[in-house]
């Protein structure tokens, strides 16, 4: 919310200096992001007129000008395309020092005189137009300073506002907040309403249900369509952010920031019949005022006459039933629209208004009728006419109703840790616009119909803290015995996987667990999605169904910039729809990581290497070790996303618990990546179990070693011949070691050998040789039977 601190002052009478009522602001929550000083340093800068206009003889862009500065005419050489007589515009005069350090001086600009500088908007430090010189209104009183014509020195104040407090989009819903703070109130607001002096009516009707419990209209007849906002309306949009476009468009603009309720003026002429709120039907479409045509879906609400629709209600009006510089009869309309009828209609649309803003997050349902008053007395002062009568429909069951909250002393005192005196409740309460009658116990309070962020007692003990101040509530340590939980050993904590990930060269990256819908088609993973009802964008409009394509995002922005070597990991959850239709998303926490680029950092030690799928499996077994609760199995995978005979499937038990391999070639091609991207994605249940350390004692029985080459297909994975060699031997086996792998000249086409190692040990007793000879026969046995290997010879 921007706005000028001048218009704010309007409504608060205090003297408090510009510090502190920036300094209350921030500390009741309405936190002051930028505070920018308009009008400081324009000593010298008066109102002048253009009298006449020549062209420069030396060039062709200038002009020579005789400009009337009240006690004097001057010469002035300008460039500014919007030069011409009668035009009334600021005047820099010899001696004076613009904002941005500049200072006049006179000067000789291809050979004439210069006695000044007509100034843009933007080197006043006013506004950032900086196309022409600043037009000012024709009724500008000449040789005036431009500050005291202008109203200045002023200061914009831009606030960052928490969604809660929708009732802060305005000037008076500010100004109770900042009373409250600086132990004042807020000047009453005085909107008479202005009679009808006219009959014409329009006839208003609700077919939208609750979406749309109250809609106001009233004609006005007779305006004048060559009026212009007055100077002091278009400066406070201006420094409220908003540029002026026309009276009646300005106008409710204005009332928009003054009270908080959007209002909409349609041409009265081009309006045929009843007029309302109703949902959208099959089929129509609307042209907004932005010249595009958009098809809203049923559930959108619309506002519409007899012959269809005339705007998008809650977010922008019709092209259609716009008004014109040729308008004479208007209708003004405010209307109240239940904030779920609104929210995310306009992102859907790909448009983003002030009006849906305030919408989405609640407007004071007694707002309409007072809008439509004050947008009617200002139209007829400001452009005459003349008015027809308010014309309200509502369906009162509908409407948002507040109830009396009691407030206990007691309870106040217990939650704060502090006694706050009666006195200064009430203050606080009523300076917030809330009801309140005093009771034994406390008091029962009504806050205003603004207040959609205040519901129950502690809502109430939160605004007389945060108005109290914060920084007076005392820190005290809490009684009583605190119970510590101790974390458990059986578990990995995630810091342990981190610093390991950490150790092995890995940058943990933090996504968002949002992905868009497109990214997730291109991996093949857009089935069986979880997609969001309100997105904050459309790119991020689908839960993600795993780590992988968000952590792959990140490795691509870094491949962009430059960094040819790149390793993340995330520790995150990943969703998947529930089992039943309505049912809550599963969730499920992960472990991911990527890899691209050399194996290792540049170093002189070693031959420069591409990473493979060995060194990031390397990566994943020193996680799995450090758990070590029970081995994992790889098997060949056959992932749409991976690629074939590179990758593998993780399992536990028989139960897939993740996935290891390079990405598939297509894959890399889609996004773009060039090189190969080697990645891993594993159930964090499946790796924090740990097995809690037992003592053994240690065989004091020596171990044999026996070799053995073999020769097996070529698609023989050795997790398969370790498990057979397990099996075959049993518990004598202590460990199988592979030290060799050779394909080539005395191996057969479609064959591999391989050369292990079988460690033999007993517990009880020294093996007997020929025990030995057994188990290796056992061993070799299983080998030929189950996979057709043979000793090489």
């Amino acid at each position: 919310m921007k706005f000028p601190e001048s218009w704010l002052r309007e409504h608060i009478p205090t003297d408090a200096p510009r510090e502190r009522l920036l300094e209350a602001l921030t500390a009741i929550g309405l936190e002051v992001e930028e505070a920018t000083e308009l009008g400081a340093g324009l000593e010298g800068v008066v109102v002048a007129e253009l009298v006449e206009c020549r062209p420069h003889p030396e060039a062709d862009r200038l002009q020579v000008c005789s400009v009337a500065a009240g006690d004097e005419t001057l010469t002035i050489v300008c460039g500014a395309p919007n030069a011409r007589p009668g035009l009334k515009a600021p005047l820099a005069r010899i001696g004076a020092v613009l904002p941005g350090g500049v200072e006049i001086r006179a000067a000789k600009l291809r050979g004439v005189e210069s006695s000044g500088m007509l100034c843009s908007a933007r080197e006043l430090g006013l506004d950032q137009d900086a196309a022409g010189l600043m037009e000012l209104p024709a009724d500008a009183p000449v040789g005036t300073a431009l500050a005291d014509y202008l109203g200045l020195p002023d200061c914009v104040v831009e606030l960052k506002l928490t969604p809660n407090r929708a009732d802060c989009f305005s000037l008076r819903g500010i100004a109770h907040d900042a009373a409250a703070a600086l132990g004042g109130q807020v000047r009453a607001l005085d909107i008479e309403p202005v009679p009808a002096t006219i009959d014409a009516a329009p006839e208003v009707r609700l077919e939208a249900g609750a979406d749309c419990p109250r809609y106001v209209g009233r004609i006005v007849h007779g305006i004048d369509p060559a009026a212009r906002t007055p100077l002091w309306m278009a400066e406070r949009l201006r420094r409220s952010g908003i540029r002026p476009v026309s009276l009646l468009v300005d106008v409710t603009q204005y009332v928009m920031l003054e009270l908080g309720q959007p209002m909409h003026a349609f041409d009265a002429d081009a309006i045929d019949g009843p007029v309302g709120a109703r949902h959208a039907r099959e089929g129509e479409t609307v042209k907004l005022l932005d010249e595009r045509t958009v098809a809203p879906q049923p559930q959108d609400l619309l506002i519409a006459d007899a012959r269809g629709p005339l705007a998008l209600a809650g977010v922008m009006g019709g092209w259609d039933s716009r008004v014109t510089g040729a308008s004479r009869n208007v209708l003004l309309e405010a209307a109240h629209f239940a904030p779920a009828a609104i929210i995310g209609r306009a992102r859907r649309f790909g448009m983003h208004t002030d009006a849906a803003h305030r919408f989405e997050r609640g407007v004071d349902p007694a707002l309409p009728r007072l809008a439509i008053e004050r947008a009617t007395r200002l139209v007829l002062e400001l452009a005459g006419g003349e008015a027809g009568p308010v014309v309200e429909a509502e369906r009162a069951q509908d409407l948002p109703r507040p109830v009396p909250v009691t407030l206990r002393r007691a309870r106040l005192a217990r939650v704060l840790g502090l006694g706050v005196a009666d006195a200064e409740v009430e203050r606080i309460l009523r300076a917030l616009g809330m009801r309140v009658e005093a009771s034994d116990a406390g008091w029962a309070v009504l806050a205003p119909s603004s207040r959609f962020d205040i519901a129950i007692e502690e809502d109430f003990i939160e605004e007389i803290a945060r108005i109290h101040g914060y920084g007076a509530i005392p820190t005290r340590i809490p009684a009583g015995e605190i119970r510590l939980a101790a974390p458990s050993e059986a578990r990995l904590p995630e810091s342990d996987l981190r610093r390991q990930l950490v150790a092995r060269d890995y940058l943990e990256a933090i996504d968002y667990a949002f992905l868009d819908a497109a990214v997730l088609a291109t991996w093949g993973m857009d089935r069986d999605t979880v997609a969001l009802a309100n997105p904050l964008t459309a790119e991020l409009g689908v839960m993600r169904p795993a780590l992988l394509p968000g952590l792959v995002e990140s490795l691509r922005a870094n491949r962009a910039r430059q960094q040819a070597r790149v390793r993340l990991f995330e520790i995150g959850r990943v969703f998947a729809p529930g089992a039943e239709s309505g049912a809550a998303p599963v969730e499920t926490p992960r472990l991911a990581a990527v890899a691209t680029g050399s194996a290792r950092r540049e170093q002189w030690a070693g031959q420069a290497r591409e990473v493979d799928f060995y060194d990031v499996r390397g990566d994943l077994e020193t996680l799995l070790a450090l758990g070590a609760a029970r081995p994992v199995e790889f098997r060949p995978a056959q992932v749409e996303w991976l690629h074939p005979g590179r990758s593998a499937e993780i399992l536990r038990d028989g139960t897939p618990i993740g996935w290891i391999g390079h990405l598939h070639p297509r894959l890399l091609h889609a996004l773009d990546l060039d090189g190969e991207v080697v990645a891993f994605e594993i159930d964090l249940d499946a790796v924090a179990p740990r097995r809690l350390p037992a003592a053994q004692a240690l065989s004091r029985f020596p171990s044999v070693r026996r070799d053995l080459a073999v020769v097996a297909p070529d698609d023989l994975p050795w997790a398969a011949v370790e498990a057979t060699l397990r099996e075959a031997v049993g518990p004598v086996l202590r460990e199988v070691v592979l030290f060799d792998r050779y394909v080539g000249k005395g191996v057969e086409t479609g064959c591999k050998s391989l050369a292990m190692g079988l460690i033999l040990q007993d517990v009880s007793r020294t093996l007997t040789d020929r025990e030995i000879d057994s188990a290796v026969a056992s061993a070799v046995a299983a080998l030929a039977d189950r996979h057709g290997a043979t000793i090489r010879g």
